[in-house]
């Protein structure tokens, strides 16, 4: 078998459906012809059944505390990947964000459903919703992780740690390449069809935004940053090989002088493998091997320790999900006097009094990326400004999802709950924060130099 039994997981328990035409491939996260061990099964599925196979995807609903840019990148990855399948001879049909008969129709016409695993709530509803309504066999596949999370741990993991060493032992057994499988048979000319053609689609007739939306927001300043799908994201990744990577360990954390892959929007949208990242890395040139495991670290242990968090910790997007040491010094500090305090509305328009903190926003707001080291001092500013932790935590959630390319995903809402002490230690205790860690405008200062950031960030 080329996919690891660990990664597949059956979600109910009916039979495949002999006169199913073809496989069908409900792709959610891993949007991408390349790499993909979801459509690699599949693919081995419908050699097996000697038919054709069928992908479907079902367009999210507009939700307006998301920029319209989430939406554009969306629509021209899955532009680039329908022309990808289309020239591997598979059919890929777009359903429309109400049209959940369609797409069960579709399925039930198929022999075996697979999935790609997702691991937020109102994914994993869904999906364990539908695999119960249709009448035929229903598989899930892990295919945007290296490691499978249930392989790695059976509990919802402490810190970095603690995870770290469950990973790497069986990390081996996982990061390999994987060659694309062509059909045995052509799925184009199937008689199934989906609500509208992707090719013909955009952000405005779909999603109704206005062309001054999308104008000031599908440039992102930095017009070349981020294009959308799998062949920009793999170019983006030798990029990185070459330039980045050499140097990382030392370099990864200067945000005016970046050595960083910008691959968390590609991986957000499943558009780009982790396990092809990660095997590209070990087998490349780079001479330092302390280099390549920093980059591991964080692409494999930070990024799976989210998922680990996600996975097992129901309230994951409430305050609630951080620990209880946490959750008690805060509530000692919550009536602390705050020099600053600001609404959500001056944060969001990056109107308060510390630059650095306003360029960070404003490279968010108008890129959709932060670098990490500013993303944790411009989360614990927000903590140390607002009324409230709690209403510290709503903001961040509301902000980090509104804007960034790498939003509503793991690591998101892991990276907001980090702030308040999630994976992390008690520290000396202070004002606001108790015993939670502290960032100041100091330690920027003293780490890079910080005013050619903000030079940059002037600059978009």
């Amino acid at each position: 078998m080329r996919i690891e039994q660990e990664r597949i997981k059956a979600l109910n328990e009916h039979s495949i459906n002999a006169d199913g035409a073809y496989l069908f491939y409900w792709m959610q996260h891993s949007q991408r012809s390349q790499h993909n061990e979801a459509l690699e099964h599949a693919l081995d599925l419908a050699e097996e059944h000697n038919c054709g196979l069928v992908v479907g995807f079902i367009l999210p609903k507009k939700n307006d505390d998301i920029a319209p840019r989430f939406y554009r990148f969306l629509i021209d990855g899955l532009t680039k990947l329908a022309d990808d399948l289309k020239n591997r001879g598979i059919k890929f049909l777009a359903f429309l964000p109400d049209s959940q008969d369609l797409l069960t129709t579709a399925m039930q016409n198929g022999k075996i459903i697979v999935t790609d695993t997702g691991y937020l709530k109102e994914i994993t509803e869904r999906t364990n919703r539908l695999a119960q309504e249709v009448n035929l066999k229903f598989l899930s596949v892990e295919a945007n992780i290296v490691v499978p999370v249930e392989t790695v741990s059976d509990k919802h993991e402490y810190a970095a740690r603690t995870i770290r060493p469950k990973i790497k032992e069986k990390r081996h057994t996982f990061v390999k390449t994987l060659s694309a499988k062509e059909p045995i048979k052509t799925s184009l000319y199937l008689n199934v069809q989906g609500d509208v053609d992707i090719a013909k689609i955009n952000t405005s007739n779909v999603f109704g935004f206005s062309d001054s939306d999308i104008n000031l927001t599908a440039t992102d300043g930095d017009s070349c940053r981020f294009i959308s799908g799998y062949h920009q994201a793999s170019k983006k990744l030798g990029d990185f090989l070459k330039h980045g990577l050499p140097g990382y360990e030392k370099a990864r954390n200067d945000p005016a002088n970046p050595n960083c892959s910008e691959l968390s929007p590609y991986l957000r949208f499943g558009q780009i493998s982790p396990v092809e990242i990660a095997y590209r890395v070990l087998q490349s040139s780079s001479p330092s091997e302390a280099d390549k495991e920093a980059f591991l670290e964080e692409c494999i242990v930070r990024r799976e320790l989210a998922i680990n968090h996600v996975y097992y910790q129901e309230n994951y997007d409430s305050y609630r999900c951080i620990p209880d040491w946490a959750i008690e010094t805060l509530d000692d500090h919550k009536d602390d006097t705050r020099k600053h305090r600001y609404t959500r509305k001056q944060l969001e328009d990056a109107e308060s009094h510390d630059e650095y903190w306003n360029a960070a926003q404003n490279e968010m707001v108008k890129t959709g990326y932060m670098h990490n080291h500013m993303r944790m001092y411009w989360g614990k500013k927000v903590l140390e400004w607002c009324n409230t932790p709690e209403y510290a935590f709503r903001t961040l959630i509301y902000l980090n999802n509104k804007y960034f390319l790498d939003g509503s995903d793991p690591n998101s809402y892991t990276n907001v709950a980090w702030i308040f002490g999630l994976h992390d230690r008690a520290w000396t205790e202070r004002e606001i924060f108790g015993k939670v860690r502290y960032m100041n405008s100091d330690g920027l200062e003293k780490k890079f130099d910080v005013e050619k950031y903000v030079s940059y960030t002037k600059s978009l």
